[in-house]
């Protein structure tokens, strides 16, 4: 069982998720999930926890309060990264190992399929226009972006961005897209609305994914071959520091409510870390399972975000 200082981290290569005492950063339990659980996300109620089993082709629910399973749903195939569109009628699973993009509906209990999409090749992370009628998706191995409008599940274009996209994150507004090289050492701007790379922020070698600093100015993007993460200021667009001395294979991140401490999962280690935010610095580490990928806070349970982690 976790509580409101419990974090959970989906420990991919073991088919299991670690539940942590946030104030200790002791491992207190785990519990089985499906096969590489690698992303998860709250509800837009907040009563559940989704842990997406890619190779087990199924979606796992658990009360984020209590860390008890509360339902499996089969036949999702290959959910690799979910999400949900900002107004919570569209759910969306990129299928990385199928080569396509699935279009869901959902009304909390029933999760329906409306529509399979093929893009080759190998969609891995997406985001949602604010407007919800887009969705772009990155092709890893074509070295794509893609805009898939979620009225019609229609294919709306794609555009070349560099070697290896990967996470998103859109600017205030929706001005502009952040893509994370993994291929390269930056990350790219994206002028979305004119199919345009703008701008190349020079980061590190395999920028990854991305989280909101919350503060109104930064985001964070993890570097996963230098093992740093880059701190940009997403108002000037420029990297203003960079995180170093972390452990191998920096991935996805969360941040605690108070804003201090950023954790992330070192996919190459088998541990968390978590960074003080005020000096910038790793201050522990925790020994989890093999390959920790996504992390989740339960004190965050009630904030719905439409970009999943």
């Amino acid at each position: 069982m976790f509580a409101a200082d419990r974090v959970v981290v989906l420990d991919s290569g073991e088919a299991q998720l670690s539940l942590i005492d946030e104030t200790s950063h002791q491992v207190i339990a785990t519990e089985p999930t499906g096969k590489e659980p690698h992303h998860l996300m709250i509800t837009p109620d907040g009563k559940s926890l989704i842990v997406a089993n890619s190779v087990s082709n199924s979606l796992l629910f658990v009360d984020p309060q209590s860390g008890q399973p509360q339902r499996t749903v089969e036949g999702i195939e290959d959910p690799y990264q979910l999400g949900f569109s900002p107004d919570r009628k569209w759910f969306v699973t990129a299928a990385l190992r199928l080569d396509r993009v699935d279009i869901y509906s959902y009304n909390g209990n029933d999760v329906s399929l409306v529509k399979r999409i093929a893009l080759a090749k190998t969609p891995s992370h997406l985001t949602f226009s604010s407007d919800n009628r887009t969705v772009f998706v990155t092709l890893q191995d074509s070295g794509e972006l893609a805009a898939i409008d979620l009225p019609t599940q229609t294919v709306l274009w794609k555009m070349s961005v560099g070697r290896a996209p990967a996470g998103l994150w859109m600017t205030p507004g929706d001005k502009y897209l952040l893509v994370g090289m993994t291929g390269e050492d930056d990350v790219a701007v994206v002028d979305w609305h004119h199919q345009q790379v703008v701008k190349r922020i020079h980061t590190g070698r395999g920028a990854h994914n991305f989280r909101n600093l919350d503060d109104g100015k930064h985001v964070v993007v993890s570097n996963r071959v230098d093992s740093t993460i880059s701190i940009i200021d997403y108002t000037t667009l420029t990297n203003v520091g960079d995180i170093t001395g972390l452990m191998p294979g920096p991935d996805d991140m969360e941040l605690s409510s108070d804003k201090r401490y950023l954790w992330v999962g070192f996919r190459f280690a088998r541990h968390v870390g978590v960074i003080d935010m005020s000096t910038r610095k790793l201050i522990d580490t925790i020994e989890v399972g093999r390959s920790p990928h996504g992390i989740f806070f339960a004190n965050r349970a009630p904030v719905y975000s439409p970009n999943p982690d």
